[in-house]
């Protein structure tokens, strides 16, 4: 059931994506893509708590983060990514900010969503699962969780920015890999995000509990990765 639900969600995407035609905006295209991403991954850390190992989880990483690849080209479903191209000069502050806002808005509506689904107890991991708490994703000082989170967003901003070296058919496999390596080495200390949209959706209520330690470490530390990064280069 879960992994119906997540084709579902990607499906959906896919077909609200296509049906504007060429009237869709950035900011619609951002708002989709960040739900799906926040939805599916709400739905993947929830069935890796309740059923499975790591070395499955992992494979199902890998295979989510080549699908949003593939389903999502062209868009950022980041709000760093978003910030990157602002400082670039690739989109204006205020086309920038409406794509940020719609990111953080599908974010919680992904939230939302997932939680409405968990509610009908369809899947046996949905049964009794809690979310009026905060999880408390942080299993390390707020200090190291920092510079775990600005150093994967570094290491994955400069990856993004030599994928064009690659072969075409091979760049989205090269993203997924890294990314299910990052989250090997550091998910079970922060969860391995860098991507404050994602963040917020997965864990809502700590941020509302402490807000300052989470935003430092969710929000701040993976934008600082992107822009030192493109300070270095």
């Amino acid at each position: 059931p879960s992994l119906l639900l997540m084709a579902a969600v990607v499906v959906a995407v896919a077909l609200c994506r296509l049906g504007p035609g060429r009237r869709r905006g950035a900011s619609l295209r951002e708002f989709l893509s960040t739900f799906q991403i926040c939805a599916c991954t709400n739905e993947l850390c929830l069935l890796a708590a309740a059923e499975l190992p790591p070395p499955a989880a992992l494979p199902l990483t890998y295979g989510l983060t080549v699908l949003h690849g593939a389903t999502l080209a062209g868009s950022a479903g980041n709000p760093c990514g978003t910030l990157q191209q602002a400082w670039a000069g690739a989109v204006r502050p205020r086309a920038a900010a409406l794509r940020i806002g719609a990111q953080f808005a599908a974010a919680v509506l992904a939230r939302g969503f997932m939680q409405l689904v968990w509610s009908l107890g369809a899947a046996e991991a949905h049964v009794g699962a809690r979310w009026q708490r905060c999880g408390h994703p942080l299993q390390t000082t707020e200090v190291q969780a920092f510079f775990i989170e600005l150093l994967f967003s570094a290491v994955f901003q400069l990856a993004v920015l030599r994928v064009d070296l690659i072969h075409p058919n091979l760049r989205v496999h090269f993203i997924a890999l890294l990314i299910t390596m990052l989250v090997y080495s550091g998910g079970n200390l922060t969860g391995a995000i860098f991507n404050p949209a994602l963040a917020f959706s997965l864990h809502p209520y700590c941020f509302y509990e402490n807000f300052l330690s989470y935003s430092l470490v969710y929000w701040l530390a993976p934008s600082l990765g992107k822009f030192l990064k493109l300070l270095s280069t």
